[in-house]
């Protein structure tokens, strides 16, 4: 797992610009909302990989490798960016309610959403 913290591009009396992918492909982007406590993932992806933006609120995140290890657990909050790459098991937790934003390259979206979704047998988090 990578956390990127985003940064402004251009901030006036009008708001701010922001990038938050460059030069990356991006075959969907999906709106997830989270209640408080909800989880989210308990999953891996072998053919597609996954850039999380927090838009609100906060989320604990887990990731491990599909095939074991340690588990890494990481805060983040509005304006990061996590990035899980295929074969890499991951779980969001809302510590508040929260929103966030999934960009995802490969099969995994529309009507093929569940064709790259590999539900784990043991949660990395409940």
């Amino acid at each position: 797992m990578k956390i990127i913290k985003t940064k402004v591009n251009f901030r006036d009396k009008r708001g701010e610009i922001r990038d938050i992918l460059t030069h990356v492909p991006v075959n969907s982007i999906t709106y997830i909302s989270c209640s408080k406590g909800a989880v989210r993932g308990n999953h891996y992806h072998k053919k597609t990989t996954q850039y999380a933006y927090v838009l609100s609120g906060i989320f604990e995140v887990y990731e491990q490798s599909s095939t074991g290890g340690k588990i890494t657990r990481k805060i983040v909050k509005a304006g990061d960016l996590v990035f899980n790459d295929k074969n890499k098991s991951h779980t969001f937790k809302a510590i508040k309610p929260s929103v966030m934003l999934s960009f995802n390259y490969g099969i995994r979206c529309g009507k093929d959403y569940e064709k790259d979704t590999y539900r784990l047998r043991k949660p990395l988090v409940v």
